[in-house]
């Protein structure tokens, strides 16, 4: 089946728009709008539709009035709501809508009608009325500070994309989300909320779609600092950093993540000092400088956790230490499941790539599934007479099989051994 993309609406839409206005309208979904309210918006104010091939399947219109963003029309075909495009719908309108400084995003249903499609995508039933309304991230006054700083929303359902894991994932709900979502249950069980975390493991293993799994889930703007660009000079890289959080500080609510820290949070030695000495100095200060802050997260990741300064790893700097290894069995058969064709998924044998995976990283099974995909198209391709469109493709678990004994494991057994290690000395969770 053609894969469903989303897009946002042109004029050539609205008749499709239409014909899908009328077909929600003989649902208990119908719309609240009328269609001329509909159609108007399409042309004059925000619309994004999600196509398969020529037809589309689904379409959200939005309208702005002053700081309060209302959903005009809502529409999933029935052939697509098994898809799950209504959140990447409901995302798209509002990335679209974001820069007139929202605050809500809002939206009415009759009564009867299913909320399921917007409860689950971060919207909240008001009781007494059928009306819903989602917070947005950023507010209006925060839109050019975010985007001076280099920070972005990201999609929602991030935690729920990160398949298996589950040690990893209840480690930071419990210990991170929990907390910095519900602070008055926190407070009541005199739990503090985290300021500032470590993420430790080999390369690879994921640590920086764990910190944008967090932001997602708290619905939180997500700001990397980078390291290698705050400057050249020791005093100059102190300077810099300082002043990207003076200005991250204005933000209302900021996960803060730095990744590779040991690039500017090695270990202090040497007469005369190192060049990046002022750097540590101030990022001690800054790790500090979190703890007094409501509001924001700061996340650093390491795959050299033993290389950083032994300052960080006290207590009274970061609130948890946490490991983050090599995905689990369970995680390594979704991640193959992303990237087998969904066609074939029936006739692979999963159990078997997991168990061959085991020890490789996410990027690893990445490049092996790709590898086994382009080697059976090029295979196809050089078949004499070939025919390029064929109902079958000819790819299967053996093609798999042979791009796993090419493909080399990015962590070593070495590595491995020290990652145990450092959890039983250095991890605090």
């Amino acid at each position: 089946m053609t894969r469903i993309r989303i897009r946002e609406f042109h004029d050539d839409d609205l008749d499709g728009v239409v014909r899908l206005w009328w077909e929600v309208r003989s649902t208990v979904d119908q719309p609240v709008y009328s269609l001329a309210e509909v159609t108007a918006s399409c042309r004059e104010d925000h619309a994004v539709v999600a196509v398969r091939g020529d037809r589309i399947v689904a379409a959200a219109v939005g309208r702005a009035a002053h700081a309060q963003g209302w959903v005009v029309f809502f529409g999933i075909s029935e052939d697509a709501r098994s898809e799950n495009v209504s959140g990447a719908l409901l995302d798209a309108l509002e990335r679209k809508m974001a820069p007139l400084g929202l605050s809500t995003l809002s939206v009415l249903m009759p009564e009867g009608g299913r909320l399921g499609l917007l409860t689950s995508n971060g919207f909240q039933l008001r009781y007494g009325l059928r009306y819903l309304e989602r917070q947005m991230p950023v507010q209006r006054r925060e839109l050019d500070l975010l985007k001076d700083v280099g920070g972005r929303v990201l999609p929602r359902h991030l935690w729920e994309n990160v398949a298996g894991m589950r040690h990893e994932k209840q480690l930071l709900e419990e210990r991170l989300v929990a907390p910095l979502a519900e602070p008055d249950l926190a407070d009541r069980y005199g739990v503090v909320p985290p300021h500032a975390v470590m993420l430790f493991g080999p390369p690879g293993t994921g640590k920086t779609t764990f910190a944008k799994a967090v932001a997602s889930r708290l619905d939180w703007p997500f700001v990397e600092v980078f390291p290698s660009r705050l400057g050249d000079a020791g005093s100059g890289m102190a300077a810099s950093l300082r002043n990207v959080f003076e200005r991250i500080e204005q933000l209302e609510h900021a996960v803060v993540f730095i990744d590779e820290v040991e690039e500017i949070a090695s270990q202090r030695r040497g007469d005369p000092p190192s060049p990046t000495q002022g750097v540590t100095n101030e990022l001690l200060k800054i790790v500090a400088d979190f703890r007094d802050r409501e509001g924001q997260l700061l996340i650093c990741a390491t795959n050299f956790v033993r290389a950083l300064d032994a300052a960080f790893l006290r207590h009274g700097r970061f609130d948890y230490v946490l490991p983050i290894g090599l995905p689990d069995a369970e995680a390594r058969e979704a991640i193959w499941r992303r990237y087998v064709p969904g066609e074939i998924s029936e006739s692979i044998d999963f159990g078997v790539l997991v168990a061959e995976s085991d020890g490789l990283t996410p990027a690893d099974i990445e490049y092996a599934a790709r590898r086994a995909s382009q080697e059976a198209l090029a295979r196809v391709l050089r078949a004499e007479g070939a025919v390029l469109e064929t109902d079958r493709t000819q790819l299967d678990t053996a093609d798999y099989r042979a791009a796993l004994e090419v493909t080399r494991a990015t962590v070593s057994e070495e590595e491995q051994s020290a990652f145990s290690e450092d959890i039983e000395t250095l991890a605090r969770l």
